[in-house]
């Protein structure tokens, strides 16, 4: 499974090495994330309140899993 990770902090960062552990996770992308993020994840340069963004990687890519993480877009309605 494709998964994408909406922030760039440390509670992104240690989701995504959770995330690692499994064996169904083919692809890990994080938007936008960070020089740390990159060394486990692909960086990818959209910002986490640009929902059409993120909703057109997700289709584009075939993500199946989008795990929103930082107050301020939970807040906005991005679920």
């Amino acid at each position: 499974m494709k998964i994408l990770v909406i922030g760039g902090g440390g509670r992104e960062h240690a989701v995504i090495r959770k995330l690692m552990e499994s064996s169904r996770v083919d692809k890990i992308y994080c938007a936008p994330g960070n020089g740390g993020i990159g060394c486990d994840a692909e960086n990818v340069p959209i910002q986490a309140m640009d929902t059409a963004g993120i909703v057109n990687f997700a289709k584009k890519n075939g993500i199946g899993l989008v795990c929103v993480t930082p107050d301020d877009p939970l807040a906005a309605g991005m679920v």
